[in-house]
């Protein structure tokens, strides 16, 4: 178990992470169809774009990971998120976001 100030940074850079989707527009305001949380692929690449993937999938399970305190050994979220978004300059702040998060790990 790491300890609760801990939790309390993943939990504050996840805040961070969900508000800068929100400024930069990359946050959308409709559900995902059902089907598209059937997914296989890591970063759900089969059903989902990667901002859909953050936003429904990877801010649900952090926070879930908080409340349980029960965290993954690593993350690779912000390597990923380089790749995807090296062409989306609105998400340049988003990117040095997740690569802390990563960091956390």
């Amino acid at each position: 178990m790491r300890p609760a100030d801990f939790q309390k940074t993943v939990a504050a850079q996840l805040d961070r992470i969900e508000a800068e989707m929100k400024a930069s527009g990359l946050w959308q305001d409709e559900p995902l169809k059902p089907e598209q949380l059937q997914f296989s692929e890591a970063f759900a690449m089969d059903t989902m774009v990667f901002e859909q993937w953050l936003q429904f999938v990877f801010v649900p399970r952090v926070r879930e990971a908080v409340a349980e305190n029960s965290f993954p050994d690593s993350s690779s979220v912000g390597a990923q998120a380089v790749r995807e978004f090296d062409t989306v300059p609105q998400a340049n702040e988003l990117v040095v976001l997740l690569s802390e998060f990563d960091a956390l790990f």
